[in-house]
């Protein structure tokens, strides 16, 4: 029967793990897993834990651990398929029918194995001969115990070009496949790997499936390391060196460290850090993300301290920007210059390195270090330009709520940086004295800045947000300069409205910037809008949340613009640029519904905030013992 990965992955999703084990172990909450006393050894205090979100169960005392179906073949001794076809028929799941071709395949690769486990035994066996010797005193100035070369099956390959050929009983077209020899076209085909050190990779599953091999004759030809290529058994996008050692290691520390190669990683596992892995060759890839992320909610990566290190951690952070979810995130390690997570250990210790690790920085943090250090920052242009950068950033995150989160702390941190706060002046009160102390004077505007209010909020030019944002900053003047930069932007962009706000923000220079009072105003001012969405616009409420509300409503209010512009440029360039342009409406449409998504939000929690209110007038002037 074709059982695909996808078709047992879907099973494995459908199917509640701890519904499962949990017919024959009695099971405790804990957290957001479950604890039994594990029914694998004899045992007082529990260590068996089971996880429905990541979907396997795990004991910490005998090291047992799988998914569902893994728990009825060891624990009810079912034969895999039968556990299977009990799962898929709970599940509301029809088991694949035969396919001949499937078979053929799994036999296939079934025959490579062979191949590939033959060959690593054979480079195990010539490490160990007299022409292994350069290898062993490679591994020896590494500093690899006989242990870790052991357990990570180190092996030595010939620089004869025919040795692996001759020494397997396996046809030319078997090792081609498998990735030990290369075909070229016209000659006879020969070893991929010569007068290399050899490493083997194994999946998930512990089994060999390709091999890497570092190079030992410094003036030989060819790159330093070389890895197999891609085959029915290897796929380097999809797999992590090590993972299999350093799965059941991150699941007992809570961690998991990606470095860069696997000597780095061979590196930490030699000094004591089992839950290491690495990729092949390759930039971190989204497969390889995901494979992260079921180990653990914030894998750490570790990156050399040089410039290309530096760029690998930007290729990473681009990988992983669109891929965010609630929870899910990474964290980021940078090596002193010059140095990689082997050279930080043997120079100054496993202390250090372990130092490294625990002071990772968040993905926020590193985005925004690393674009505000790209270029030096010395004029508006450059700074501009930073934005821009940080914003393509944002935009490449797909889920809603943590691209808003994202724009909103890199939108503060760019303000605070370009525009830095004015020296506070000296605080001198302002209204009269009365007994329990100086009463507070209403702050007012000069009649020219209230006349040009009064026209920006009226006739031709007057609408609903625009309205609302200039009375919520009358009603809250301690938020005009922290929007300053903000305020700016949009003053430049909207001719009706702009010559208002600047003055507004000249205004708010000159007032008391501890005075919570609303700004007093000569006759005439334009009311708010009618039923407005706006909390902030309503005196009662909580002063925390009409600021939040607010800076929400000026984000919006500076975003409209420039949304529009966008659109009418994409509209424009139509002709000339169909595709692109068509590309870029859709995209810049996707943005306008979320705009308007986020000012029905901003309706909803006014309309809730209102609708308690009335629930609590109601309840308190409900007469004592009932209507």
């Amino acid at each position: 029967m074709a059982l695909t990965p996808q078709w047992l992955d879907e099973l494995r999703m459908r199917t509640t793990l701890s519904a499962v084990i949990g017919r024959t172990l009695r099971l405790t909450k804990a957290g957001r897993e479950f604890k039994a006393c594990c029914p694998f050894h004899n045992e007082k205090t529990p260590s068996f834990y089971v996880n429905d979100e990541k979907g396997f169960y795990h004991c910490f005392g005998c090291e047992a651990h799988g998914d569902a179906i893994r728990w009825l073949t060891d624990q009810r001794g079912l034969p895999f398929m039968d556990a299977v076809k009990e799962l898929a028929a709970e599940a509301g799941m029809e088991i694949p029918a035969p396919d001949p071709r499937s078979a053929e395949r799994a036999e296939k690769r079934a025959s490579l194995h062979d191949v590939t486990s033959a060959a690593q035994q054979w480079f195990v066996d010539r490490l160990s001969s007299p022409e292994g010797a350069e290898a062993r005193s490679y591994l020896k100035r590494r500093g690899f115990s006989e242990k870790v070369v052991r357990e990570f099956g180190f092996g030595f390959a010939p620089v004869e070009r025919q040795a692996l050929a001759a020494a397997l009983p396996f046809e030319d077209a078997m090792l081609i496949e498998a990735g030990m020899r290369i075909d070229v076209e016209g000659k006879d085909p020969y070893d991929r790997f010569r007068g290399r050190l050899m490493l083997p990779i194994q999946d998930a599953r512990g089994r060999v499936i390709a091999f890497g091999g570092r190079i030992l004759d410094a003036d030989a030809h060819g790159p330093k390391y070389l890895n197999s290529p891609d085959t029915p058994l290897f796929d380097k996008g999809r797999t992590l060196y090590n993972l299999h050692r350093a799965a059941p290691a991150a699941r007992q520390s809570g961690r998991i460290v990606v470095v860069e190669g696997y000597m780095d990683a061979i590196a930490l596992v030699n000094a004591g850090i089992a839950e290491v892995v690495a990729p092949l060759g390759t930039a971190l890839t989204e497969n390889q993300i995901e494979l992260l992320w079921r180990q653990v909610e914030r894998p750490i990566l570790c990156f050399d301290g040089d410039n290309a290190g530096q760029r690998a951690a930007m290729r990473a952070i681009g990988r992983v920007l669109p891929l965010l979810r609630p929870g899910h995130s990474l964290a980021i390690v940078r090596m002193p210059a010059g140095m990689d997570p082997d050279d930080l250990i043997r120079e100054k210790g496993i202390g250090a390195m372990e130092e490294a690790l625990s002071s990772a920085t968040g993905l926020l943090d590193t985005l925004w270090q690393f674009e505000r250090d790209a270029v030096p920052l010395e004029s508006p242009e450059d700074k501009a330009g930073l934005k821009e950068r940080l914003m393509v950033h944002v935009e490449a995150i797909q889920h809603p709520d943590i691209r808003a989160l994202y724009k909103r702390e890199l939108q503060d941190r760019f303000s605070d940086f370009a525009f830095p706060p004015r020296q506070q002046r000296p605080f001198k009160p302002r209204g009269e004295w009365q007994k329990n102390g100086f009463k507070q004077q209403a702050p007012r505007l000069s009649q020219e800045t209230a006349e040009r209010l009064k026209r920006a909020i009226s006739g031709g030019s007057r609408d609903t947000l625009t309205s609302a944002v200039i009375h919520g900053l009358l009603l809250h003047p301690g938020e005009i300069l922290r929007h300053e930069s903000a305020l700016s932007r949009f003053a430049m962009r909207d001719p009706n409205a702009g010559p208002a706000i600047d003055s507004l923000l000249a205004a708010a220079e000159m007032l008391d910037s501890r005075a919570q009072s609303p700004i007093s105003l000569p006759e005439g001012l334009p009311a708010p809008p009618a039923n407005t969405r706006f909390a902030f616009l309503d005196k009662g409420t909580d002063p925390v949340d009409a600021r939040e509300d607010l800076a929400e409503a000026v984000s919006l209010l500076v975003e409209r613009p420039a949304l529009e512009a966008a659109l009418a440029e994409a509209t424009a360039r139509f002709e000339i640029d169909p595709e692109g342009a068509f590309a870029d409406q859709q995209r810049l449409l996707k943005r306008k519904l979320e705009f308007e998504a986020r000012l029905g939000q901003m309706a909803s929690r006014r309309a809730a905030t209102a609708a308690a209110k009335d629930s609590e007038t109601a309840q308190g002037s409900t007469p004592a013992g009932g209507a």
